[in-house]
């Protein structure tokens, strides 16, 4: 009966748990989107003061990445923050294409930047899920939780039945006596 209960309590925490995914992953993406946006007004401004001066972007990077220590630690920084818009898009691209199962797919692939995972996970409020997405994440997560518990105490009660000589859960003990 314990056993059963703490399997019970095992699938319950599980469903909790996967239950959540759903709701962070929308605020993963609402962070990702306001990174996005703030990155991409950087370098529209970036491709502005190259145009003002009649140079495409990349042009611009390596004069400026010419004019000195100074100049040249800000045009590796341009660059940083260029090549981090283009990933990012192309994540929040994919990720806005995915439906909620895809998305859970391609959570580790497609959240590429910690930051903003983290960022979305200190302001991140667990909710009781009442879509559908958040139903089979619980029941994906009862039956993950359970599973791997049941599991777990039933090669936990096998170990300890060889250990201690049971045979068939009934207290029968093997004769030892014989050589």
């Amino acid at each position: 009966m314990f056993l059963r209960l703490l399997t019970l309590v095992g699938g319950l925490t599980g469903a909790v748990g996967l239950s959540q995914f759903p709701e962070f992953s929308q605020q993963y993406m609402q962070r990702l989107g306001g990174a996005v946006d703030e990155l991409e007004r950087q370098v529209t401004r970036y491709e502005a003061d190259a145009a003002q001066v009649g140079m495409p972007l990349d042009a611009y990077l390596v004069a400026l990445g010419d004019e000195g220590e100074m100049a040249r630690t800000q045009a590796g920084n341009m660059t940083s923050d260029i090549a981090r818009y283009h990933r990012l898009a192309a994540a929040l691209d994919t990720l806005e294409g995915a439906g909620p199962f895809m998305r859970a797919r391609l959570a580790f692939d497609m959240m590429p930047d910690s930051e903003v995972a983290a960022r979305a996970l200190e302001v991140y409020k667990p909710a009781m899920p009442v879509t559908f997405e958040g139903a089979v994440f619980a029941g994906a997560g009862f039956l993950s939780g359970w599973a791997v518990l049941a599991l777990g105490l039933a090669i936990l009660r096998r170990s300890w039945r060889m250990m201690w000589g049971t045979l068939g859960g009934r207290g029968q003990r093997p004769n030892r006596t014989e050589p």
